[in-house]
């Protein structure tokens, strides 16, 4: 576990540690994800790779104030995150290296999204989301509709995607361990982004073709991805809604975190459309997290419930367990019947058709 884990993974009973510190400790959490945002959008990890430096150079190249500059580093090098090696001068740990923004597993993306104003302010009004059931940005703009505002910020969405493209290798690669893709001909990635998932499946299958598909200037970008995979043989894009209709005629129907950001009505909405466009033998994989059955104080239940609220607050949508999968499918015309755990921390969560004449 790393220091930085520590903040909120403190158990009084097995450490003894007075229930006020512990309290405290989870007061001042946003101390430490306040002051990651900052040095990334900064690039401090990027200008430590080629080893320590003193704070006032790094301010020098950063256009900040040196000794403000450093107080945060050493607030970052309490965590584990930098290292202090003299005075004023710190180095980059282990810890710190995704940070950089040219390493193959950079988190930068995602530390900017999660720690950024747009996640931020989302959190700041959790008292009007249990209140009222609807996400944040509702409370200013009640009609609105969480794509069509990312459709009106195509550089905020661009970095949402960038993100978003964090895991996909190594999702991808664990979806293709776990579960056996080669039954099927043609594969939809509904929502798909910009084909990272995709495309890693792809290439584990080299029989198997695909279509992302996705909202047309999402659809745009996918194509460029798919270009740089070498992949546009096997594999289009279609631009469109998915509360409208999919791509039709495809094996299987793929939908990786998107029926999370919805609620129920929505999600039957486009599984819904799902089935319409798939033919008899057509198979439904959804690629999600799925909530425990009982929540303690292990790792998995602090990343479902997080995950869940985060949903809340700036989606609408939420974390399901089995069961909620469950009724949510047989409310669209499908059977779960089987769900497949992989070496990510998402499961692979396999729906058929009910024949229509019983559903």
């Amino acid at each position: 576990m790393s220091s930085s884990d520590e903040i909120y993974a403190v158990h009084p009973e097995t450490l003894a540690v007075p229930p006020g510190v512990v309290l405290s400790q989870m007061a001042i959490g946003h101390y430490v994800s306040q002051a990651l945002y900052l040095t990334a959008q900064l690039g401090i990890a990027d200008l430590l790779k080629d080893g320590p430096r003193n704070g006032r150079d790094l301010a020098t190249e950063t256009r900040t104030h040196a000794q403000s500059l450093i107080r945060v580093m050493r607030l970052l090098s309490s965590v584990g995150v930098f290292e202090e090696v003299s005075n004023g001068a710190f180095a980059l740990t282990p810890l710190g290296e995704p940070l950089r923004a040219d390493v193959p597993d950079s988190m930068r993306e995602l530390v900017l999204l999660f720690t950024g104003i747009g996640v931020q302010d989302s959190w700041k009004d959790l008292e009007h989301c249990v209140r009222t059931g609807d996400p944040a940005f509702r409370r200013t703009l009640p009609d609105a509709d969480i794509y069509a505002l990312a459709a009106q910020d195509q550089q905020g969405a661009a970095s949402f995607d960038r993100a978003m493209a964090t895991f996909a290798p190594q999702t991808a690669a664990a979806v293709a361990a776990a579960f056996d893709f080669s039954g099927f001909g043609k594969v939809v990635d509904i929502g798909g982004g910009t084909g990272g998932l995709l495309t890693g499946i792809l290439k584990a299958y080299p029989e198997l073709a695909g279509i992302v598909f996705d909202q047309p200037y999402v659809a745009e970008r996918a194509r460029q991805q798919i270009a740089v995979a070498g992949l546009t043989d096997r594999c289009q894009v279609a631009g469109g809604s998915f509360f409208d209709e999919v791509p039709r005629g495809a094996d299987a129907y793929l939908l990786k975190d998107v029926l999370i950001d919805w609620n129920d009505e929505r999600a039957t909405s486009i599984l819904t459309n799902c089935r319409a466009a798939m033919p008899s033998h057509g198979k439904l994989l959804i690629v999600e997290g799925v909530y425990p059955e009982r929540i303690d104080q292990s790792a998995e239940s602090r990343r479902a419930t997080a995950t869940d609220v985060l949903m809340l607050v700036c989606t609408g949508g939420r974390q399901r367990s089995v069961a909620e999968f469950r009724d949510l499918l047989a409310a669209s015309g499908f059977r779960l019947t089987r769900v497949v755990p992989t070496a990510a921390r998402v499961c692979v969560l396999l729906g058929e058709q009910i024949p229509i004449n019983r559903f």
